[in-house]
């Protein structure tokens, strides 16, 4: 196939992958509020939902046996979320205000889950007990936030526990109602949904087949076609919804979402399929990507943390990081 069939063909493939994406997280949404799912619950659902190309095309990658890219279109689409909804968000904004006990308790999830991504790509760990660590935290964390608010409050937990607990969760989903509106769903949604779900696979197979192969044309490295091309274009509908979301003064919801996506990235993306496909030798280039990913996830909650919230010199400073790293990733991808 020519080179100009097949960047017409992964051009196609990611406008239909993004646009069905849209569609999932919309249904999905209202398939969940007709379940009754909490804010936080729905903002972790339409999280997963937008996460659908590159879990596929990551995936995908994997299957062929091409870690490079596997691992890099998660990692690096993490790494690009940071700087698309969280960077872009207090540029564009300006000030971002955030709760404090949002950033802890998100950010000591997403803080662990960054820590056990560098440990299995340096093969400290094995993607299963990788795996195991971070579903230990991340499925407490889960039922905490669809806990209704009278289930939280008879937690057997010391008093000041549970009432750092309750109001944690409780200024999360004020941070994400004024994101989050979906109608109550039914079974044409979930039809919706299901037929989504479909192109989004379809779409992002063809994708990451397509960018490989052109790669491999041009003798483009492995790891620049997932950790940066692929990376940044199957994150593109998160980083919409944050410029959306920003310009509307509704920015205090990307923080969440940001987060979200990336622990989803990381569990669907990388350690569920490598615990069974296998993740191969460690990459200099991939642990590169993973100290990034650490790095800019303690960068970006700790400008939130001392200023509650996202101003735009934080958001500049997150956005430089990522040019740089993109940059370094390219110099040195040879």
């Amino acid at each position: 196939m020519s080179d100009v069939l097949l960047g017409a063909v992964f051009v196609a493939a990611a406008a239909v992958s993004i646009g069905a994406s849209w569609m999932l997280v919309a249904s999905l949404e209202r398939v969940g509020a007709s379940l009754g799912l909490s804010e936080a619950l729905l903002g972790m659902l339409a999280a997963l939902a937008a996460d659908a190309p590159e879990i596929t095309a990551a995936v995908t990658a994997l299957i062929r046996h091409d870690p490079h890219i596997g691992a890099g279109v998660v990692i690096g689409s993490n790494v690009f979320n940071l700087a698309a909804l969280l960077g872009l968000a207090g540029v564009i904004a300006g000030q971002v205000t955030l709760h404090r006990r949002v950033i802890e308790l998100a950010g000591t999830v997403a803080l662990w889950i960054c820590a056990t991504t560098l440990a299995v790509v340096t093969g400290i760990l094995s993607p299963l007990v990788g795996l195991l660590a971070v579903l230990a935290v991340v499925a407490p964390y889960t039922v905490i936030l669809g806990l209704r608010h009278e289930r939280l409050v008879s937690l057997r937990l010391p008093a000041t526990w549970r009432r750092w607990l309750v109001e944690a969760v409780s200024e999360e989903e004020m941070e994400l109602q004024a994101a989050i509106h979906p109608e109550r769903g039914g079974t044409r949604d979930a039809l919706i949904a299901t037929g989504a779900v479909v192109v989004v696979v379809s779409a992002s197979v063809g994708m990451e087949r397509t960018a490989s192969e052109l790669g491999t044309h041009h003798a483009v490295p492995g790891i620049i076609i997932g950790g940066l091309v692929l990376a940044a274009v199957t994150s593109l509908p998160n980083a919409v919804a944050a410029v959306y979301l920003a310009s509307r003064d509704r920015g205090a919801a990307v923080l969440s979402t940001a987060l979200n996506s990336n622990m989803f990235n990381i569990l669907a993306g990388l350690l569920a399929p490598t615990t069974i496909l296998g993740l191969g030798a460690p990459s200099g280039q991939t642990a590169f990507i993973a100290c990034t990913y650490l790095a800019m996830t303690i960068l970006a909650l700790g400008c939130a943390y001392a200023l509650e919230g996202l101003r735009r010199s934080a958001g500049i400073a997150i956005i430089t990081t990522y040019l740089a790293f993109a940059g370094a990733l390219l110099a040195n991808a040879h």
